[in-house]
């Protein structure tokens, strides 16, 4: 089956080369047009649109999230994908609300990367597995916790379930791309929110114990 166009966004050269190639090299696509900005994409993207675009979230100036959500909302039926490295909860949830239809990782082997790229042309939704399991986690965390948790923001909910889970902060900030002393400023806040002083009061009133 042939797809019309795909659009590659990604800043990286060697991983847009790589992907371009990879795409040629399996799939019978008509028209492939590849950017290394969101904002380049926006433009070119808004004024002729491509059946499937393949997004990196970090990238220069505008990031990945911001140009779905835009191009979303004047080409609905463009079917938009992510791969990317970034495996935390805020980034997949705002990418899937942004109007994403599959969220791969960089580590996804280029065969199925190609299948992800067929799938979603057949109106699948593929996701890396560890995603998934970031996905359903996220849910189960939200059936078990209390009205104290959903107070929270995003990013505050996903520290205080690392610490749930045993993580030190310097384990959470290189697992959230953040400094440690972004870390420390986030427990602050969620400490003052609940209204508790230790992590055990913060974990019981919000349901992890």
């Amino acid at each position: 089956m042939e797809i019309p166009s795909i659009a590659i966004i990604e800043d990286d050269d060697k991983i847009r080369h790589y992907l371009t190639e990879q795409i040629h090299l399996a799939i019978n696509v008509a028209e492939l047009r590849t950017f290394k900005t969101a904002e380049t994409a926006l433009k070119e993207l808004t004024a002729t649109p491509c059946t499937i675009a393949l997004f990196d979230i970090q990238l220069p100036g505008m990031n990945g999230i911001e140009c779905i959500k835009r191009l979303k909302m004047v080409h609905p039926k463009m079917q938009m994908m992510v791969l990317t490295v970034h495996d935390n909860n805020d980034h997949i949830f705002d990418a899937l609300k942004a109007g994403a239809v599959s969220y791969l990782l960089k580590t996804t082997p280029s065969e199925k990367i190609i299948e992800a790229i067929q799938e979603v042309n057949n109106g699948g939704s593929p996701i890396s597995s560890q995603i998934a399991r970031k996905v359903i986690e996220a849910f189960s965390i939200k059936q078990k916790t209390n009205d104290s948790f959903q107070e929270l923001s995003k990013r505050e909910q996903e520290i205080l379930e690392l610490l749930s889970k045993g993580f030190r902060y310097k384990e959470i900030a290189a697992k959230i791309f953040i400094s440690i002393e972004t870390v420390r400023t986030h427990i602050r806040n969620i400490y003052e929110k609940l209204q508790v002083n230790s992590r055990i009061e913060a974990l019981k009133k919000t349901g992890f114990l």
